[in-house]
C-alpha cells in the first residue's frame, strides 16, 4: 500500500484515485471540501465508536460476572432484568411518540413485497437484484419445485410440454386469487384485449361458447401496452403489479388457450446492495471495488458481461416500463428496485484510511461518507431512472447494541450531510434489530433515529449468535433445531412487529422479516413464508430473483396494512419472554445427539470459511452436511461458531473432539467441491491451509471473540491468504 495525506488523513492511493477520479466528478463537491469533511468525521467520531465498543466489553464482563454468581436466567428472572438495569443494559424506555421520517419512497411507505440482499461486490449479482423488480411468473414455476418435479411432470433436458400446462394451471389459479373473475376462472379465458368504449380502455375476456367475462375488481385494471402482436395488460392489486403477455405467435403463448406467453410479476420492490455480512472485502483493492459497483448503480451505467452456455452475455440496468391508462395518459413504473445499501457495523476498522495518530478509521464511517457521496449522483440526475424519487439515501446499519449506538449511526449521518451539502435527514437508517441489546431496548432504539428511520428488520441468525455469546456462562444451550422452537424467537419476532406499529411505522417505514436460507426449496417457501406478511411484515428476505417472484405471491394472498391494523392493539412481549432461552443439562445428551450436532456446526463452518478464505466469496449457497443448498454469511457463521464455543465452555464436547471433527468434515466438504478448480484441498493440510485453521479458530476462540464475531479471524486470515 501507498499512503498520501489529504487533510489530516492517511489515504490509500487506490482509494484516494477512486474518490478523486470517479466518485466526486459530478458531484459538485471538490476533493478538498470531502477530505476535510472526512478528516472530521473520523477526528469526531473515532474516539466515540472506540468507547461504545469499550462500553459493550464492559456490560459483557459484568454479565459473565452475574452468570457465574447466579446461574442461568431462570433462576432469577427479576434479578436478572434489576440487574441490566443497574448496569445500563436496559435504558429508560421513552414515552409514546410516532416516527417522523420524510421524503420516503412509496416502497418504504405505502407498497410492501419481497426485499432481495445480495452482496455489491458482485456486479453480476448486483444487476440481476436491481432488475428483479420484475420477474417471470412461468419462469419462476417451471424452473423450480413450486410444481412437482415427480413422474410426467419431470423437468429434463427436453422442454415437458406437460409441466408447461400444469405451469398454465398454476398460473391461472395465481390470478384467480389476486384478481378474481365474475363467475368465471382465468383458466376458462380464451381471449384477452383491449377494447375503447365511450373512450376509456377496458380489458375484455372472453370464455369458451363466447361468454363475456369481468374482473370482480374493475379497478384491477392498471394499462395496457402494445407492440406489434404482442399485447401486454398491466393489473394491480394490494399496490403490487402483474403484467400479463399476450403473444400467440410465441412458442409458449401458442400452446395457450387465450395465447398468454408469459405473466410478470412485480417482485422485489427493495433490494440492499450489501457491504457487510455477505461480501469479503478486507482491504483497499476490495473496497473500492464494492464501492465502484455502488457508484455504478447510481449513475445507472454499471454494466457487466459474463460467459454462460457458451455465449457471452451483457447486463445492464433495466429501463423503467411505459403503459397507457385506461383515461389515456401514460403511466410510467418503476424498472428496477428500490436500492438500499448495507453499511458495515461500528465494529471494525480499515488500513485504507489511518487518522493522525496513525490508528486504522472506523470501517463504517468510511462507508457512510463514500455510499453517500456516490448516492449524490442518483439525487443529482435530471434525466432518466431515478433510485429515489423522492431525493433518499437509504443506509441499513447493522450490529447495533442499543440506543446510543444508533445515535452514533445518525450523528454520523449528519456530518456527512454537512460535508456533502445535503439537507438534514436525508440519508435514512435501516436498524438491523439482530442484537440483544438493540431487541431489548427497541423503542428507545426508534427514538433515537426517529426522523431517519426507514425500516427494522429481524435477523434470527445473528440474534441467537448474541444471544448465545452474551448468556455464554449461563450454561449449555439446546441444539440448534431445538433453539428455534423456544418462546424468546417467538416473543423477538413479535415485539418487532408490535414495537414497530406502536411506534407510528405502518404507512411511514418497513417492518422487515428475515432470510428464506434455501434457494433451491420454493415449494416450502410458498407453504411458509406466507406467514410472514400475515405477521404484518411490509418486507421479507429472499435469496434469488427467482425466490422474490414466487414469494411476490404472498402480498397479493394479504393485505399487510390490514394485517397490521389487526395487530396494532396485541399486547408487546415481555422482557422475560425475550430473556427466556434455557440452558440443558449436557448429560442429557447422549454421544450420537453431540456429534449430530458438532458435525453439523463444523461442515456447516467450513464450507463457508474455505470460500472465504481462499477465494474472497463472502456469500454463497453452500451445502450442508445433507447436501440441501443454503445461502451461507457472516450471520450463519456467528450462530454455529458460538454453538461450538458455548459447548466447549461447558466441557459438553473437549477441544480435541472439535478439532477431530474438524478434520473429518474437511473432508467432507473437500468433497463437496471436488468440481470446483479453484479449490484448495484441506484434508492433509490442516498446518498450512489458512481457511482451516481460521475455521477450527472460531470454534476454539469463540468465547473471547467481541461479541462473537467472526470478522475479526475471517479479515486476517484472508489478508494473509492474499498476502500469498
Amino acid at each position: 500500500m501507498t499512503f498520501s495525506a489529504p487533510s489530516n488523513l492517511s489515504v490509500d492511493e487506490q482509494f484516494r484515485n477512486f474518490i478523486e477520479s470517479e466518485a466526486l466528478p459530478g458531484t459538485g463537491i471538490e476533493a478538498t471540501q470531502f477530505w476535510d469533511g472526512l478528516g472530521e468525521l473520523v477526528t469526531k467520531l473515532g474516539p466515540r465508536n472506540r468507547e461504545l465498543l469499550a462500553v459493550r466489553e464492559e456490560l459483557q464482563e459484568k454479565i459473565d460476572a452475574w452468570h457465574e454468581a447466579n446461574g442461568p436466567v431462570a433462576v432469577d428472572p427479576a434479578g436478572y432484568e434489576d440487574f441490566l438495569r443497574e448496569i445500563g443494559y436496559l435504558v429508560e424506555e421513552p414515552g409514546d411518540f410516532e416516527i417522523s421520517p420524510r421524503e420516503m419512497d412509496p416502497e418504504i411507505t405505502s407498497i410492501c413485497g419481497p426485499q432481495l440482499v445480495v452482496p455489491v461486490s458482485n456486479a453480476r449479482y448486483a444487476l440481476n437484484a436491481a432488475n428483479a423488480r420484475w420477474g417471470s411468473l412461468f419462469d419462476a414455476l417451471y424452473g423450480t419445485d413450486a410444481i412437482s418435479r415427480e413422474g410426467e411432470l419431470v423437468p429434463g433436458k427436453a422442454f415437458n410440454p406437460k409441466r408447461r400446462d400444469e405451469v398454465f394451471a398454476r398460473a391461472a389459479t395465481c390470478l384467480d386469487e389476486a384478481f378474481p373473475l365474475k363467475g368465471a376462472s382465468h383458466a376458462d379465458v380464451v381471449k384477452y384485449s383491449i377494447d375503447r368504449i365511450e373512450g376509456r380502455a377496458q380489458l375484455s375476456m372472453e370464455t369458451a361458447g363466447g361468454r363475456a367475462a369481468h374482473l370482480a375488481d374493475k379497478n384491477a385494471f392498471a394499462g395496457y401496452a402494445s407492440d406489434g402482436e404482442k399485447l401486454r395488460i398491466l393489473l394491480v392489486h394490494n399496490g403490487l403489479h402483474m403484467e400479463l403477455v399476450v403473444d400467440g405467435a410465441s412458442k409458449i403463448g401458442s400452446a395457450h388457450r387465450a395465447g398468454l406467453s408469459d405473466i410478470i410479476v412485480e417482485a422485489a420492490l427493495s433490494t440492499i446492495e450489501d457491504c457487510e455480512d455477505s461480501v469479503a472485502a478486507v482491504d483497499a483493492s476490495d473496497k473500492v471495488g464494492v464501492y465502484r459497483n455502488w457508484l455504478g448503480l447510481m449513475r445507472g451505467d454499471l454494466r457487466e458481461s459474463f460467459e454462460k452456455g457458451g455465449k457471452t452475455v451483457a447486463r445492464a440496468l433495466n429501463p423503467d416500463r411505459t403503459y397507457v391508462r385506461p383515461d389515456g395518459s401514460t403511466l410510467t413504473l418503476k424498472g428496477r428496485a428500490l436500492l438500499l445499501v448495507r453499511n458495515v457495523g461500528h465494529l471494525m476498522t480499515t488500513g485504507m484510511v489511518l487518522d493522525a495518530e496513525g490508528r486504522e478509521a472506523g470501517e463504517g464511517i468510511i462507508d457512510a461518507a463514500v455510499t453517500s457521496l456516490c448516492a449524490l449522483h442518483d439525487l443529482k440526475k435530471t434525466k432518466g431512472p431515478r433510485n429515489s424519487t423522492t431525493g433518499s439515501i437509504y443506509i441499513v446499519k447493522p450490529k447495533m447494541h442499543g440506543p446510543d449506538e444508533v445515535r452514533l449511526a445518525c450523528d454520523t449521518f449528519g456530518l456527512v450531510e454537512k460535508m456533502l451539502g445535503l439537507a438534514p435527514n436525508t440519508i435514512k437508517i435501516g436498524i438491523m434489530d439482530e442484537e440483544r441489546r438493540t431487541s431489548a431496548n427497541l423503542k428507545a432504539c426508534i427514538f433515537a433515529a426517529r426522523e431517519r428511520l426507514f425500516f427494522i428488520n429481524t435477523g434470527f441468525l445473528d440474534r441467537t449468535g448474541d444471544e448465545i455469546h452474551t448468556s455464554l456462562k449461563a450454561g449449555p444451550v439446546p441444539p440448534k433445531a431445538d433453539i428455534k422452537a423456544e418462546k424468546w424467537l417467538a416473543a423477538y419476532e413479535d415485539r418487532n412487529v408490535l414495537v414497530g406499529l406502536k411506534c407510528g411505522l405502518s404507512g411511514r417505514a418497513q417492518i422487515g422479516k428475515g432470510m428464506w436460507a434455501m434457494p433451491d426449496e420454493m415449494a416450502d417457501m410458498l407453504a411458509q413464508k406466507g406467514a410472514q406478511p400475515n405477521q404484518g411484515a411490509n418486507c421479507a428476505w429472499v435469496p434469488s430473483p427467482t425466490a422474490a417472484t414466487l414469494h411476490a405471491l404472498h402480498y397479493h394472498e394479504v393485505d399487510v396494512f390490514e394485517a397490521q391494523r389487526r395487530r396494532h392493539n396485541e399486547k408487546t412481549p415481555g422482557l422475560s419472554e425475550l430473556f427466556s432461552m434455557p440452558v440443558i443439562d449436557g448429560a442429557s445428551l447422549n454421544k450420537e445427539q453431540i456429534a449430530r450436532e458438532l458435525d453439523n456446526n463444523a461442515q456447516g463452518i467450513l464450507g463457508y470459511v474455505v470460500r472465504w478464505i481462499d477465494q474472497g466469496v463472502g456469500c454463497s449457497k453452500v451445502p450442508d452436511i445433507n447436501d440441501v443448498g443454503l445461502m451461507e454469511d457472516r450471520a450463519t457463521l456467528r450462530i454455529s461458531s458460538q454453538h461450538i464455543a458455548n459447548w466447549l465452555m461447558h466441557s459438553v464436547v473437549s477441544k480435541e473432539q472439535v478439532r477431530a471433527c474438524f478434520e473429518r468434515m474437511a473432508e467432507v466438504v473437500d468433497a463437496q467441491n471436488a468440481g470446483d478448480v479453484a479449490y484448495e484441498k484441506m484434508t492433509g493440510n490442516f498446518e498450512t491451509s489458512l481457511a482451516f485453521k481460521a475455521a477450527l479458530e472460531l470454534a476454539l476462540e469463540g468465547a473471547n471473540q467481541p461479541s462473537g464475531y467472526t470478522e475479526p479471524i475471517l479479515h486476517r486470515a484472508r489478508l494473509e491468504k492474499k498476502a500469498g
